[in-house]
């Protein structure tokens, strides 16, 4: 019969491990919240295809006719 004595230091360090995972899947849900919500906002998907930091003059030229169509 073996006796498993735990220590105090591994106390600790599950805890503090314990406390790690905890921030992390709370800062996971926070990023997954904010982009199911901006996905939900979306009017048209397609206005995703603007946040990608490349120029495309079509989506530009689309992006004014509507909005030259609204003015109207």
């Amino acid at each position: 019969m073996t006796l498993k004595v735990e220590h105090d230091l591994h106390k600790r360090r599950l805890d503090k491990n314990v406390g790690l995972g905890v921030l992390l899947a709370a800062f996971v849900a926070i990023v997954l919240g904010l982009t199911v919500v901006k996905v939900q906002t979306l009017d048209d998907p397609r206005e995703m295809e603007r946040f990608d930091h490349v120029a495309r003059p079509a989506l530009e030229e689309a992006a004014r006719d509507q909005s030259q169509e609204g003015a109207e």
